[in-house]
């Protein structure tokens, strides 16, 4: 089966795109937000939020079922 990402539009902090990537690879969303913040750390915060940014603008948003 094929999974698609989507932001989640239940699971969101900012954008749901933490939540969709929980949601499509069974992760604890949770950890894939500190993930991303352990990463913001580590390179200086200016690419995680540009890649975020353009996650945002590229993830099309889940439908409601």
């Amino acid at each position: 089966m094929v999974r698609k990402l989507y932001r989640s539009p239940a699971d969101r902090m900012i954008a749901g795109i933490c939540g969709g990537i929980g949601e499509t690879y069974d992760v604890d969303s949770l950890l894939v937000r500190l993930g991303v913040v352990f990463l913001a750390l580590i390179t200086a915060i200016a690419p995680v939020v540009i890649t975020y940014f353009i996650g945002w603008i590229i993830i099309p948003l889940k439908p409601i079922e």
